[in-house]
């Protein structure tokens, strides 16, 4: 049995006159399609954060960082899992342990490294508290690799203890060794390092972690409970072949849970990055995502990787931290919708959105600084449809398929769960600046009429992405609900100002329309 969905984009403007945009017929299987990607894992959002800054947005025993707690919980009750929380980045490999120091983290900016995060660390003992805050978290916690120092062992050594206890009664979701050592080569190791010596260190130091944990929590090197997120690449094509590092013996130990990899759309300072060519482009996040795809079926085929499922472990817009106006606009909202729901319906299975203090592709500054105001920022909203759009429980199966539009400004989705068609998902990219636009036009839109044979003359329901615009960077809303931390200090409160609580006929044909303003995106609730 087939569904017949037909997208019908036409652009209506401020003239009564309406221009059609292309057309095209679709069909999508009622029940979920053969070669429908893998069920994605639970939670699938979830959020990877900045070694340096953990503290910032966690807190610690004493100062609990309820803000990010709520946001978390926000999200949790739309996907039906609370995200995991991958603790790393950069400043991973930068972090030597003091057990003297009395504050959780002292941090000192090289701004020939980054303006952005500390590059001469400490840790003390109390950092490890800040893995016991937010109530039903699981966590991934990042071992340094990238100093192969003495000072580096001990720590390494000395900080095994301290973070299995940390991540005891369920909070371990996995530990990880190194970030991005793809990049390791000429700049922390030799030029002439290769994927077998990446390899061999790994497995030495891997060992070394097992036999702390082995002696101060052995509880966690049961066979199921002793895995890593490996080998958190920052790309597919650096200096470290990801299949070869498969094929040289990564897993010789039969300890990698995720097969974890890195992606950004572009940089912050690359020259050329725009919202609507880089990130509101259907065409650009499957180039970007099509490199993981490539890796993933070669390590398939040769069977390297059989169980374990590729994953996103560090992702965002851009790299280095993102880039004003772009990164933090209601646009990168609108691409976090496409790219993760894209990635989903790829057999990619979860992804960690990367957070930092002060970054400008956060999804929430979780503490108030010099530089950027405490609060939650455009991305958290497009979090949200995402969460909203992968519901599911255990023993649900959410599968994501992707269905091809025609204009790159548009993407759509449909869910199934347990293999039934649940929600559609539809993104209208087309740009639509607010501080450009408004003053000259209403704003366009574009209708969307889907053709539904077996749900005819029927109510569904509609969830909106709203903003003022591309580029706006307050006033979003996912489906009439804020979670702006002025309001209840991220607490989800429905206005009262915004369109929510809509529903769409469904005639008794099967055809119903759903109309979209340039720069939104909508969920359509059939079951």
């Amino acid at each position: 049995m087939f569904v017949s969905l037909l997208l019908r984009a036409a652009v209506v403007a401020a003239a009564p006159s309406i221009v059609e945009r292309g057309s095209s017929a679709i069909t999508v299987s009622k029940h979920m399609p053969q070669d429908a990607a893998s069920s994605i894992l639970a939670p699938f959002v979830s959020f990877s954060i900045e070694f340096s800054s953990f503290p910032d947005f966690a807190g610690n025993k004493s100062r609990p960082n309820k803000f990010s707690n709520q946001l978390l919980d926000n999200l949790a009750d739309l996907q039906g899992v609370k995200p995991y929380i991958r603790v790393g980045g950069n400043t991973q490999d930068f972090a030597l342990y003091d057990p003297n120091l009395k504050t959780q983290i002292n941090g000192t900016v090289v701004l020939s490294e980054s303006a952005d995060y500390p590059s001469i660390i400490s840790i003390g003992p109390s950092f490890f508290e800040a893995y016991e805050t937010w109530p039903g978290t699981k966590f991934s916690h990042g071992f340094n690799l990238g100093k192969n120092t003495t000072e580096a062992m001990d720590t390494l050594i000395a900080t095994v203890p301290l973070a299995c206890k940390a991540l005891s009664n369920g909070r371990l979701a996995h530990w990880e060794l190194g970030n991005e050592p793809d990049l390791f080569k000429g700049k922390v190791r030799p030029s002439t390092w290769l994927e077998s010596d990446y390899v061999g260190e790994w497995l030495s130091k891997s060992r070394i972690i097992k036999r702390q944990l082995s002696q101060a929590c052995p509880g966690m090197v049961t066979k199921g409970a002793y895995k890593y997120l490996a080998p958190s690449f920052a790309g597919t094509g650096n200096k470290l072949d990801p299949v070869k590092t498969w094929e040289v013996g990564l897993d010789t130990d039969h300890d990698i849970g995720m097969n974890s990899m890195h992606n950004y759309m572009g940089g912050a300072d690359s020259p050329g990055v725009t919202l609507a060519h880089t990130l509101m482009n259907h065409t650009a996040v499957v180039q970007s995502v099509a490199h993981h795809v490539g890796v993933m079926k070669d390590l398939q085929e040769k069977g390297l990787t059989k169980d374990v499922p590729y994953i996103l472990g560090e992702m965002n817009s851009l790299y280095h931290q993102g880039k004003p106006g772009l990164s933090n606009s209601f646009g990168a909202a609108l691409w976090g919708v496409d790219f993760n729901l894209y990635c989903a319906s790829q057999n990619i299975r979860r992804t960690h959105m990367h957070q930092g203090t002060d970054y400008r592709y956060a999804s929430w500054q979780p503490v108030q600084t010099t530089k950027t105001t405490i609060g939650t920022k455009p991305p958290y909203y497009g979090n949200a449809m995402v969460a909203a759009m992968l519901r599911g429980r255990e023993p649900d199966a959410v599968q994501i398929v992707n269905l091809p539009t025609g204009p790159e400004t548009d993407a759509a989705y449909a869910a199934y769960v347990s293999g039934k068609l649940a929600r559609l998902a539809v993104i209208n990219m087309q740009e639509y600046n607010y501080t450009s636009d408004a003053g000259s036009a209403s704003r366009p839109s574009a209708t969307y009429q889907f053709h539904l044979p077996e749900v005819s003359a029927k109510s569904l329901s509609v969830q909106r992405l709203l903003a003022n615009g591309t580029d706006a960077i307050t006033g979003i809303t996912w489906d009439g609900w804020s979670y702006n931390y002025e309001l209840q200090g991220g607490a989800p409160v429905r206005l009262t100002n915004v369109t929510a609580g809509q529903s769409v006929q469904v005639d008794s044909e099967g055809w119903v329309a759903l109309e979209l303003p340039h720069s939104s995106a909508a969920i359509l609730n059939i079951s």
